[in-house]
């Protein structure tokens, strides 16, 4: 399994490394795409090096994409390039994961329609589907995560629809994450 992450400043330091962690314990290839194809620096002064160049994405490749939050949503909403590879994405049924702000970005492009998610509260719309007060929520080839403080569940959520409960469960323990 193979996902592509895409940044740029302004992402949401939490969302983008805490699901990446998540993944890469439980054995899932992770590539960080830049939407500046340089650096990329987060709301809190993160720096991240050595990303790959968006504009050298490859949609064949990837099994999933994610998309973090923070004040970078409104670059990768205003990115024709980013709504084609979501539509691409979509088209072909893979899973496409967003927290925070980042699913209104799907929200607004319609993806949401009939559809349950989450994202952070007060950016919620209507988006024609069903709101949901939880960290994470999943609906087909969706996954949405409510805000910097779901990033672990968030993390999980994927991991699990990639490689599987056995897997999911197997790095919790890793970590020792205890269920609610």
């Amino acid at each position: 399994m193979k996902v592509c992450m895409i940044i740029t400043d302004g992402f949401e330091e939490v969302e983008a490394i805490g699901t990446f962690a998540i993944l890469r314990r439980g054995d899932v290839d992770v590539d960080i795409y830049s939407l500046l194809d340089k650096d990329a620096t987060g709301r809190f002064g993160l720096t991240c090096t050595n990303l790959k160049a968006f504009s050298k994405i490859n949609e064949e490749e990837y099994d999933a994409m994610i998309l973090p939050g923070g004040p970078e949503y409104k670059a990768i909403e205003a990115s024709e390039e980013v709504l084609g590879l979501i539509k691409q994405f979509n088209d072909k049924n893979k899973l496409i994961c967003a927290i925070c702000a980042a699913p209104t970005i799907l929200g607004k492009k319609g993806y949401l329609k009939g559809k349950n998610y989450t994202c952070f509260t007060t950016m919620n719309e209507d988006f024609g589907g069903n709101y949901k007060e939880q960290y994470v929520v999943k609906d087909g080839n969706l996954i949405t995560g409510r805000s910097a403080a779901a990033s672990i569940d968030f993390g999980f959520e994927i991991l699990k629809a990639l490689k599987g409960e056995e897997k999911e469960k197997e790095t919790k323990k890793e970590i020792y994450y205890e269920e609610k």
